[in-house]
């Protein structure tokens, strides 16, 4: 592999990122919809709801992470939620995910934000990047989530 870039992804890399996100969906048992992915993405960053960021190898779009912004009440604090990654199986294991977390780690600091949260299934072995890289597992917590049934 060549020089990996970590750029900020912006409306104009819209159709770079929408794939990777189409197959991050599919990867998590979703029907593909990459109209559907661009639209989603397009909202989130023109109303700066977001922060995605691409890596990329000679222009061509190899994973990505998407961000969102929210606030501890307790430490009247904000902080991020990294709630996608994706990195295209053949750029799997060459440090593509460790530059886009450490790309959101440094986002972090830059903002003095508190921290970085991150769910992930209990069988992904993404776990072991994250503990390395400093994310600590929360052993006090339960997370519930509510489902609307539409």
């Amino acid at each position: 592999m060549g020089s990996i870039s970590i750029i900020k992804a912006g409306v104009s890399e819209i159709d770079l990122v929408a794939p990777l996100f189409n197959a991050y969906r599919i990867f998590y048992g979703q029907p593909s919809d990459l109209e559907g992915a661009k639209e989603f993405l397009m909202d989130r960053l023109t109303n700066q709801e977001s922060i995605i960021f691409l890596a990329v190898e000679e222009g061509i779009p190899l994973g990505f992470t998407q961000l969102y912004t929210t606030f501890s009440s307790v430490s009247m604090q904000p902080f991020y939620i990294l709630n996608d990654l994706f990195v295209v199986p053949k750029a799997r294991k060459k440090g593509v995910g460790e530059q886009l977390l450490n790309q959101a780690k440094i986002l972090c600091q830059a903002n003095d934000y508190k921290g970085v949260a991150l769910e992930t299934a209990v069988d992904n072995p993404a776990q072991k990047l994250y503990e390395r890289l400093g994310w600590q597992k929360d052993q006090g917590f339960f997370h519930y989530f509510w489902m609307n049934e539409m």
